[in-house]
Parts: C-alpha cells; sequence; structure tokens
C-alpha cells in the first residue's frame, strides 16, 4: 500500500473515532470526488463514439440531417411490414405520420394482437454513447411491449438526448428517473448464451435492434 493511502485511511479513522463520543459522523463533502465527475463532451463526440459502440452491437445505424430524412429512413423500415408503435405524440420528428394508412397495434390494443407485430418502433429517451445503449421510460402511450415483443425494434433518437455516460444522463435527468413507473435500458440484441455458449438471438427481447438518428 502506497504512503498516500496509508495516510488516507489514518485520516479516515482518526475522523470516525474523534466523531463517536459526540454520536455524529462527520459530514461528507460537497461535490462528487473528481474521479467521479462527468466531464463534458462536444456533440460529436457523442455521437461518434454512439456510433462506435453501436457497431461493435452489431445494431444498424442511420444518421439523418433533417426531420424529413428521418421520415422516410423509418418508412423504408417499416415497409411491408405490422407495426407495434408508441402512440403518435412521443415519436419524435413527426415520424407517426409515417404510420398513417399501415397496420398498427398500439400499448392500449390486446396484447395477442400486439405480440403479432413484425416490428416495433419506440422514441427515445436518451442514449448512452459509451456503452451504445438506449433509455426508454414507460408511460402511457409509451408501452414497453414496442420494444420488447417484436423481433425487430427500431428506435429514434433525437441528438441532442446523447449523453456519453450513464453517470451524466442521471445527474441531468435524475427527477425524470424518480418519477417514472419503468425504466428500460437497452444495449443491443437480446442475447442468451446456453451451458455449451451456444449464442441465440432474440429469445427474452428483439433479435434486431435498429437506430435512426435524427438532428
Amino acid at each position: 500500500m502506497s504512503n498516500n493511502s496509508s495516510n488516507s485511511k489514518a485520516q479516515i479513522l482518526s475522523s470516525i473515532r474523534t466523531a463517536q463520543p459526540l454520536a455524529r459522523l462527520p459530514a461528507a463533502k460537497p461535490g462528487l470526488p473528481a474521479k467521479l465527475e462527468n466531464p463534458s463532451r462536444s456533440g460529436s463526440d457523442c455521437l461518434n463514439r454512439f456510433k462506435q459502440e453501436l457497431d461493435s452491437l452489431g445494431v444498424d445505424h442511420y444518421v439523418e440531417d433533417d426531420r424529413e430524412a428521418v421520415k422516410r429512413r423509418i418508412g423504408s423500415l417499416l415497409d411491408g411490414k405490422s407495426i407495434l408503435s408508441w402512440d403518435f405524440d412521443y415519436l419524435p420528428y413527426d415520424a407517426g405520420a409515417v404510420l398513417q394508412g399501415r397496420s398498427v397495434q398500439f400499448g392500449k390494443n390486446d396484447r395477442t394482437e400486439q405480440a403479432k407485430a413484425d416490428i416495433g418502433l419506440t422514441g427515445c429517451d436518451a442514449a448512452i454513447a459509451e456503452t451504445g445503449s438506449l433509455v426508454l421510460i414507460s408511460g402511457e402511450g409509451k408501452a414497453r411491449t414496442a420494444s420488447l415483443l417484436p423481433f425487430e425494434h427500431v428506435a429514434i433518437v433525437r441528438r441532442s438526448e446523447i449523453y456519453y455516460t450513464m453517470g451524466e444522463f442521471f445527474e441531468k435527468k435524475g427527477k425524470e428517473v424518480v418519477a417514472a413507473s419503468y425504466l428500460n435500458i437497452i444495449t443491443g440484441p437480446s442475447r442468451t448464451a446456453d451451458i455449451e455458449l451456444s449464442l441465440t438471438l432474440g429469445v427474452h427481447g428483439p433479435g434486431k435492434v435498429t437506430v435512426v438518428i435524427g438532428p
């Protein structure tokens, strides 16, 4: 053990011994230790790391520069498929308009009918760049079945909602997380391995995840 570590340990124990007769513990220092602080990252840093992690996870991803391009991309991904979707109001970039005239189920529909959908379509409350994770906060109009039941899940991510670390997300969105009834963090397709390490996709969730990143 280094001298610095020994000195720090001795100081901590000394503080505790001093506080014991007073029946109180010393107050914690405000703020986070330096190693736990979340340094700010540029939007381009967050986007580039997010794409890198999605590649590692085997997640298809598309970066679009305007809302109309997002809608065209969503339309092409949904063509010919039955859909289980979040309600239109919760899909960013007016993506709900793309669903007009298509076979669509929502969270309020019968669960058996929802399970027949080929593809799930959701927005995304946040994305974590360093792990390639999607954060979905379920609630009215944002059924978690849309990201769990169909074999394929398409998530629409706002570029402004990409956080570099999970810590940064909780620091900035902690109140929303506390108020949420259910929070789902998705990192790539569902993967399951048996005792012989045979990997199977899609057993406990989607076997394919696609991310569309908007402006």
